[in-house]
């Protein structure tokens, strides 16, 4: 594994798009590099839609929506309500500007018909902590880093940004059951250079099924707060495009310009 860190990934995503298509250099390239940074940013290093051969998304990474515990909201709705009685006092934490949490934060006050006033921070963890402190009203947080401190009482989990209830969090419901059509994960997928001839696309994307299928694989992504998730070739490419249309409309949303 070679991390390229930097610019929210487009260093490691041009490079892999500058590799040899011989099979033997791939990119795990994340729904930030793919869609939201193409939606931020004008001059690219790289075109996430032409630029690679697609072998298949892998992970789910689902958000926690968390509320500061001193508040009277136990689900969606309670939010939904208490932010629309309350215009102008309901603060929504994010990890900072065009981050994941921003994002969802924006899509969920969008589809709920209320205002948050957005407090940007550096980073999920000051974030988090400032939703503790009871400084910020809620945030969207990944679900391992949020669950443990709703365990401790520091926080109170409503829901989940996934589409539909998952075993990986018990009963916790979807915010998609009070605002249909809510549905903003993060994710990632195993990519290549553009030219890798098809049957070593088909040999990789059978040996990442393999991999997904042991269980130390399995339990290592569910200690990270991720879900399996296959979506093999072109089918990928498509959901790529379709993620990308619809990101679009949430940066605007957000009031976020292309730079």
């Amino acid at each position: 594994v070679e991390n390229r860190d930097g610019a929210g990934g487009a260093i490691g995503m041009e490079a892999g798009k500058n590799a040899k298509p011989d099979g033997y250099t791939l990119v795990c390239a994340s729904s930030s590099a793919m869609t939201v940074l193409p939606a931020l940013r004008k001059n690219l290093p790289y075109d996430p839609i032409n630029d690679f051969a697609y072998i298949s998304n892998f992970a789910i990474f689902p958000n926690v929506l968390v509320v500061t515990p001193s508040l009277p909201i136990n689900n969606v709705r309670d939010l939904v309500e208490y932010a629309r009685a309350n215009p102008g006092k309901v603060n929504m934490a994010s990890a900072g500007i065009g981050s994941t949490s921003h994002l969802a934060g924006t899509i969920l006050a969008q589809l709920g018909k209320f205002e948050a006033l957005h407090v940007p921070h550096k980073g999920g963890g000051p974030s988090v902590a400032s939703v503790m402190a009871g400084q910020t009203h809620f945030t969207f947080a990944p679900a391992p880093a949020a669950m443990s401190q709703v365990k401790a009482g520091r926080l109170r989990a409503i829901a989940h940004s996934l589409p539909a209830r998952s075993k990986m969090l018990g009963d916790m419901p979807a915010v998609n059951e009070t605002l249909p059509g809510y549905d903003y994960s993060t994710w990632q997928g195993l990519l290549a250079p553009k030219g890798l001839p098809k049957p070593l696309q088909d040999r990789l994307f059978a040996a990442l099924q393999k991999t997904l299928a042991i269980p130390a694989v399995l339990d290592g992504l569910t200690a990270q707060g991720a879900e399996v998730l296959l979506i093999p070739g072109e089918e990928y490419r498509k959901f790529v495009q379709q993620d990308l249309i619809a990101t679009a409309k949430f940066v605007l949303a957000a009031g976020l310009q292309a730079e």
